[in-house]
């Protein structure tokens, strides 16, 4: 089992008064992964950045770490 820490950005929106999951993005580290949500952040109601262990052989995400967040977001595990 191979387990690796990656960075993500996930965007927010209102859809019939419920915020949903965006398009989930991908950073190359922490730095990036902000600079890349508060850059997305006036697009969306929330954006989020974490730091994620994740399973190169199953791609299972675990132990989020909130790194950056704007507006109105979720919890990830409900996401």
């Amino acid at each position: 089992m191979s387990i690796a820490e990656k960075f993500i950005i996930l965007p927010y929106k209102k859809n019939r008064g419920n915020l949903v999951p965006g398009e989930m993005r991908q950073a190359s580290n922490g730095q990036s992964a902000e600079k890349i949500a508060a850059s997305m952040a006036v697009r969306f109601v929330g954006v989020a950045a974490y730091a994620v262990m994740v399973d190169d052989e199953t791609g299972d995400m675990t132990s989020p770490r909130l790194l950056a967040r704007y507006g109105e977001i979720a919890e990830l595990n409900a996401a």
